[in-house]
């Protein structure tokens, strides 16, 4: 029986530290052996959103420990290692320092080789932690800090076809949360607020709704909540504005993505059609089952990685590690951080540089 590779993945490109150890079995597929991730939340409440130099200062504070704590729950020695992967980008570059440094040293002092992994890319293989998936197939990956549909064709092979020209999606629901006064991280009770509400209390914009092809633009949404917000008098305002915030989005995402299948369907020609949600929104319930149904209408087989591998951690970074160590594709020590690094690097950066729609 050959030995299969173990690998350390770290992540620290925003305000979650993590560290996961991922191998594989016989047939190949991906075994998570510990997974810990550690939030920032309190450290950043008080300031309504991510502050730069606090999360660096909390992944120096942390990533000892949670390194440690994903060996110690592996039930492995650290002499077991077979290579690092530490997400390189794109993120904070103060907070992608840290773990970049950290796994670097670490490759440094076992003697074992060290990979750099695009954050982006740990989404886009997340679904292949639970699912013996396929190349290729089409991604879209809504977070916090992205929102685009990919056409994901292999390990390194990626096609943009959309993106956000503005704000992503996860931005969007976080600040459309904090003009209603949700406490930070607010993006996630949009849809527990939206229960309670009137979906169709509020008429509210779809940007680039009828052109663009799937690109999409969420800055004049979060405009308008803005706007009618500051007429909130009681809390079924704020039920009603969550609720048709929540059926905007729903309704833009339900266009955009049949889109983006037309697209996929021109550019790729696949023989099985897959449907791959992943990222932080991607948790997002009332979206999922939107996603499905479309899917279901389209003849696509939908795929999501389990909730707790929806956003930032170290197993995707793992894995993509893994896939990259079984091509002996390492990188050297002085690989630089990238703060934005595209998945598919052949493409411009859009985000504030505008989009010709």
């Amino acid at each position: 029986m050959s030995k299969k590779p173990i690998i350390l993945g770290i992540e620290s490109s925003c305000d979650e530290t993590a560290a996961s150890i991922v191998t594989e079995n016989e047939q190949g597929i991906p075994i998570i052996l510990s997974n810990i991730v550690s939030s920032q939340v309190e450290v950043h409440k008080e300031f309504g959103g991510v502050v730069p130099e606090l999360a660096a200062r909390a992944h120096i504070e942390k990533i000892d420990i949670i390194v440690k704590k994903a060996i110690n729950e592996s039930g492995l020695k650290i002499e077991q290692i077979d290579a690092v992967a530490s997400t390189a980008g794109p993120g904070l570059i103060v907070c992608l320092s840290v773990g970049l440094s950290f796994g670097k040293s670490f490759a440094s002092a076992m003697n074992i080789p060290f990979i750099s992994v695009n954050h982006l890319e740990g989404h886009a293989l997340s679904p292949k932690l639970n699912s013996k998936l396929d190349y290729p197939y089409l991604l879209l990956l809504i977070s916090g800090g992205h929102s685009q549909y990919l056409s994901v064709n292999g390990i390194g092979n990626y096609k943009r076809l959309g993106t956000t020209i503005d704000d992503a999606l996860g931005e969007a629901f976080d600040k459309t949360a904090k003009l209603l006064g949700v406490e930070f991280p607010g993006g996630p009770q949009i849809e527990i607020l939206a229960e309670r509400g009137n979906p169709n209390k509020y008429k509210l914009p779809m940007p680039i709704f009828n052109k663009g092809g799937c690109n999409l633009s969420f800055a004049g949404l979060k405009t308008a909540v803005l706007k009618v917000s500051k007429n909130i008098k009681n809390e079924q305002d704020k039920f009603d504005i969550a609720a048709s915030f929540q059926k905007t989005i729903l309704n833009i995402m339900y266009k955009k993505t049949k889109n983006a299948f037309t697209e996929y369907e021109k550019n790729t020609n696949p023989n099985k059609k897959f449907f791959v949600v992943a990222g932080g929104v991607a948790a997002n319930k009332k979206i999922r089952s939107m996603l499905i149904d479309l899917c279901n209408e389209n003849n696509y087989e939908n795929i999501f990685p389990p909730i707790n591998l929806c956003g930032d951690n170290g197993a995707m970074i793992a894995l993509v590690g893994l896939e990259k160590f079984k091509m002996k594709r390492f990188d050297d020590l002085d690989f630089p951080a990238k703060p934005r690094w595209q998945l598919d690097e052949g493409a411009a950066f859009l985000k504030g540089a505008g989009v010709k729609l």
